[in-house]
């Protein structure tokens, strides 16, 4: 395949053609020639050329049959690159981790319109990491690194910071991309805590607790928590009940998630 099809608008695809916003966003990374690393949506490959020039091995997870194609038959004569065609949600990144002698390096451009549900994948695997470098719409990036009080922190927020440190890099205008996107991007660099300093005993009830705490932002914790924690245990944590969401930090809620694992053991 020698001629690209036109980006797909049902895949989000927005292809980057700056060279001085690539360079910058590969040099984020930080690759090294022993480190494997991990595309997520390669497209035409705009970052993929310098990666392949600098990993020891690059892995592409690409959704798209055109471009799996094409990458198939570049990866032909290219002995460090692998192609995977396949949904990034539908595959286990455990295939690539098992095969690699140090901590890989995942990049990529993710599709806007499921980029929460892909961070929250990618959260399986944090153990496994050394670092993420994500381009993501603007106002995701700065709700992920948010702090508590601020309009934009949110479950995001809670749920990325409890497992990773998070920057919020630079700023990347839509004349970046063709075609050029109706928003602002920006890059994130997520690196797993190696030292968690709010653990929780069970992430599925972390997620739970988050979840229905700001299911309804201008409801007070005794309210959106009713079912699942009472006053006088939220209380106990010396968190006040009639407390809002977005009030409480990391900690606070890893509080929260773990009194309600503890309660749930005993019933």
């Amino acid at each position: 395949m020698t001629n690209f099809a036109a980006p797909r608008k049902s895949l989000g695809q927005n292809f980057l053609q700056d060279p001085n916003i690539i360079n910058k966003i590969v040099a984020g990374l930080g690759i090294k020639a022993s480190d494997t690393v991990v595309e997520i949506g390669p497209g035409r490959g705009a970052l993929t050329e310098l990666i392949i020039g600098q990993a020891g091995h690059t892995h592409l997870i690409e959704f798209d049959r055109d471009l799996i194609e094409y990458w198939n038959q570049r990866a032909e004569t290219i002995n460090n690159l692998t192609v995977h065609g396949v949904d990034v949600m539908q595959f286990d990144l455990q295939d690539i981790i098992k095969t690699s002698d140090t901590k890989i390096k995942v990049i990529g451009n993710l599709p806007y319109n499921i980029s929460s549900p892909v961070l929250f994948h990618l959260m399986h695997y944090a153990e496994f990491i050394e670092h993420q470098v994500v381009m993501l719409q603007k106002e995701v990036v700065e709700r992920m690194a948010s702090e508590s009080g601020n309009k934009q922190y949110g479950r995001l927020s809670v749920m990325l910071q409890q497992r990773y440190q998070i920057e919020n890099l630079f700023k990347v205008p839509p004349t970046a991309f063709f075609p050029p996107p109706k928003v602002d991007s920006a890059i994130a660099r997520l690196t797993p805590l190696l030292d968690i300093p709010h653990p929780v005993s069970d992430q599925s009830d972390f997620e739970k607790i988050v979840k229905q705490a700001f299911s309804m932002r201008r409801k007070t914790l005794r309210n959106t928590l009713k079912g699942a924690l009472g006053s006088e245990q939220i209380e106990s944590l010396g968190i006040n009940p009639s407390a809002r969401a977005e009030t409480l930090n990391v900690a606070d809620f890893a509080a929260l998630s773990n009194i309600y694992s503890e309660i749930k053991q005993t019933d």
